[in-house]
């Protein structure tokens, strides 16, 4: 049930969770109950000890990664996200000690000593869970790799499957399972407008069999950023795909935000990663510096759009720490783990009897700032050195 975590480490198109030991139906609930209602079996006592102790567990695994946040954020941007916890049968905190390792040169020996040992920490809390579900819990990972037609041939598979719980990351994966009429329940993650997406009618009351996080797009605070940073940007480019809604609404919202601005821009959209190349090699010779909304199909192509921003001398901003990585100067975004962590506890009530349409759907707004020192350093760009920005890389 930590599927928060596969939300920060793997940040795939779309992920699927099969819990075949996790949480009892309210039939089953009702199957189990004697005539009289304040009688409960053994069974029942035994299931209720061991979603608290459950509980127990994991608001000690969410204290320990709510502590020095600005440090697990690098741990899970430096993660393997095309691996998953299963491939070697290791378990979460084992997962982050293999990632703090392998990225131990972003931190100081103080640091690097804390988060392992915090990471120790979680690997026994994670053995104290397998102990108390077993094996009982699987997890499918299906990743479209940005390709529409694959990722509705993925959400047709699933209408059919027998899963506890789908978890779909963004929203085009969101959108897909919605409109295959997926029966499992649905608990999304990072979906920047739900109701404009047509997900839901109202955030308040889910009606399509699925709830989830928003992710809120703070252009704002990118463009204040992108001020500060790189005060002589003026005309900045605007690169998209015109077939994903989210990206849609965050360039227009862009551009609104632009239009009140000294700023001017120009856009660009393409319909496939295969548009992306030439797209930015025509928008980087025309801006000062290029902006990616929240686009799944885009940032598949990062690295094209980061060779040609290298080669006209330009800045990149995004609006994911993902795309940083990649390569973009900065974002500024909910933070990951954020909408990771608030998911699954959505799910958690899902899959223990609350019907989905009593989750409320919920918009996030705590914000991360994620600068690249390499990108910084090649653009012979300052960063602020106050402790405002997160930096990653270099």
């Amino acid at each position: 049930m930590k599927f928060q975590k596969f939300t920060a480490l793997l940040l795939a198109v779309l992920l699927v969770l099969s819990l075949a030991a996790c949480g009892t139906k309210d039939n089953e609930k009702k199957a189990d109950m004697s005539s009289n209602d304040s009688a409960m079996t053994d069974e029942q006592k035994n299931a209720e000890e061991a979603l608290a102790l459950h509980k127990k567990l994991m608001e000690q695994e969410n204290t320990i990664l709510s502590q020095n946040t600005a440090l697990w954020e690098k741990v899970f941007m430096a993660a393997d996200k095309g691996m998953t916890l299963q491939e070697d049968g290791k378990n979460y905190g084992e997962f982050l000690l293999d990632t703090i390792e392998g990225a131990k040169d972003q931190f100081t020996d103080e640091e690097y000593e804390m988060l392992k040992e915090s990471a120790t920490e979680i690997s026994n809390i994670e053995n104290k869970l397998t102990e108390l579900y077993g094996d009982g819990v699987t997890y499918d990972v299906k990743n479209a790799q940005g390709d529409m037609s694959t990722l509705n041939s993925i959400a047709s598979e699933l209408k059919t499957a027998d899963y506890d719980l789908v978890v779909p990351i963004v929203t085009p994966a969101t959108q897909a399972v919605v409109n295959a009429g997926v029966t499992a329940p649905v608990v999304f993650i990072s979906v920047t407008d739900p109701v404009a997406a047509g997900i839901m009618v109202d955030m308040a009351k889910p009606d399509k069999n699925a709830t989830g996080t928003s992710n809120i797009v703070p252009v704002d605070e990118i463009f204040t950023l992108a001020g500060k940073l790189t005060p002589d940007v003026k005309n900045i480019g605007i690169l998209y795909c015109s077939g994903e809604k989210n990206a849609v609404l965050t360039a227009e919202k862009a551009k609104t935000y632009l239009d009140t601005t000294d700023y001017t821009y120009e856009e660009v959209t393409v319909a496939s990663s295969n548009e992306v190349q030439q797209a930015a090699q025509s928008l980087a010779g025309k801006v000062d510096a290029i902006y990616i909304p929240i686009d799944s199909t885009v940032q598949s192509a990062m690295a094209q759009v980061v060779e040609a921003a290298n080669a006209a001398g330009i800045p990149i901003y995004g609006s994911d720490p993902v795309m940083v990585k990649s390569g973009a100067l900065a974002c500024v975004s909910v933070s990951n783990t954020q909408l990771g962590e608030r998911s699954a506890e959505m799910a958690y009530d899902i899959l223990n009897g609350k019907d989905v349409s009593e989750v409320p759907a919920e918009a996030m707004s705590d914000f991360q700032y994620v600068c690249s020192r390499a990108a910084a350093d090649a653009l012979s760009i300052a960063l602020p050195e106050d402790g405002s920005v997160t930096v990653i890389g270099g």
